[in-house]
């Protein structure tokens, strides 16, 4: 199926406006595709700042990516709303004119290519930085510039297996297993936005850009949490634990009479109140299970005990009892669940896109909320492809 959007030459009649917020004023252009470089861009446009999507001939791959509403993308509106989109082939002469006209009023240039291909171009970083000193230029691959393997091209699932991080996820015994979101591509774009930020901080006091290099693969290897330093301190290989803490017990999903609840008992004080809460404060003195050292020697015995008992009643009744006992507890939620959550709702977490040529698709919201700055309940259009040549190639 063909992204509608993808052949779809209506002109705007005014340039995007990028929402109020504390990157007002900045430029960015953003030549990635997919995912991870897109959602960096994202965020900085949820912050305030303009983004220029330049995309080859036949668009980003991600305008052909399901699901669809008659016959747009939901992945890739969902992705690259707020933004302009011009197509440029750098291949060409003519176009590569244009894209040097852009970074003379260019603040950011963010891009996904493998390392070496935008040097090829005529457009990397050193040559940039010659012409363009206060230009700053983030990189997000999968590998990184350097070392024996910068120029592999990756995906989400490539990482995720290379990083470790699905020798993590799932249960024992079992299959290997992806986490549920692409979470290689989200955290490369979270720590791209975070090193422009920083960037363009230093470039207030230096008066310079510089380049930002982050690799996919670091970035599984950075949220491993204490998994690197349980392997470097006991010398086992850390395995999966499906929804159990590998340091914390009581702290994972316990059934209940008539579905899960989740139950986080960090310390030996929430135990206490756990155990009270539960009808049974004697398990809180019980040898095996007075202190976290012991509760996670005998943690099939202590999830026993606890599901004897939490199975007796439904879900709701646990979850009041423990808010009132002050033991962090939630339910088992499915996305539908959650996006419908009244906490969620009134954190202005689900969002839609103000786009009156297609659909009003509803998104995640921004999680950073800033004292002076509103957060709207809406986000701009998604561009047809090329749809902004005329406002942005002047």
């Amino acid at each position: 199926m063909t992204d509608r959007r993808s052949t779809d030459t209506t002109q705007p009649k005014q340039p995007v406006k990028a929402p109020p917020g504390p990157l007002s004023g900045i430029t960015v252009l953003d030549l990635t595709r997919v995912l991870a470089g897109p959602y960096c861009t994202m965020i900085l446009n949820d912050l305030g700042a303009r983004i220029i999507k330049v995309e080859p001939p036949g668009g980003d791959d991600s305008r052909g990516y399901g699901p669809w509403l008659e016959g747009d993308s939901a992945y890739f509106m969902s992705l690259n709303r707020g933004k302009e989109s011009i197509v440029l082939d750098l291949k060409k002469d003519k176009d590569r004119k244009i894209l040097d006209s852009l970074l003379s009023e260019t603040d950011v240039l963010v891009e996904n290519f493998r390392p070496g291909t935008m040097t090829k171009l005529g457009f990397g970083w050193e040559d940039l930085h010659t012409r363009y000193p206060r230009l700053i230029y983030a990189a997000c691959s999968g590998f990184g510039q350097t070392g024996p393997d910068s120029s592999r091209p990756a995906y989400d699932m490539v990482v995720q297996g290379m990083g470790g991080l699905m020798s993590l996820t799932g249960h024992e015994g079992g299959p290997p297993t992806r986490v549920g979101t692409a979470i290689g591509d989200i955290t490369a774009g979270l720590f791209t936005a975070i090193g422009v930020n920083a960037a363009l901080f230093d470039r207030t006091k230096s008066g310079l850009g510089q380049f930002i290099d982050v690799a996919m693969l670091d970035c599984q290897i950075a949220i491993l949490e204490n998994a690197i330093a349980r392997y470097f301190a006991t010398g086992a290989n850390p395995g999966p634990s499906a929804a159990r803490h590998p340091s914390i017990a009581p702290f994972e999903c316990y059934e209940s009479r008539n579905g899960h609840v989740i139950v986080a008992a960090g310390n030996d004080a929430l135990f206490v109140k756990l155990s009270k809460a539960i009808g049974n404060p004697n398990l809180a003195i019980d040898p095996r299970f007075e202190t976290n050292r012991s509760r996670m020697e005998n943690v099939s015995a202590l999830k026993e005990a606890l599901e004897t008992i939490l199975t007796t009643h439904d879900t709701d009744y646990w979850l009041r009892k423990f808010e009132i006992a002050g033991v962090p507890c939630g339910p088992l939620n499915t996305v539908a669940q959650a996006v419908e959550n009244p906490q969620v709702q009134s954190r202005n977490m689900v969002v839609e896109i103000d786009d009156d040529r297609a659909h009003r698709l509803k998104i995640a919201g921004n999680p950073i909320k800033l004292s002076r700055y509103p957060d709207p309940d809406t986000r701009g259009p998604t561009p047809a492809l090329n749809q902004h040549r005329h406002f942005i190639d002047k």
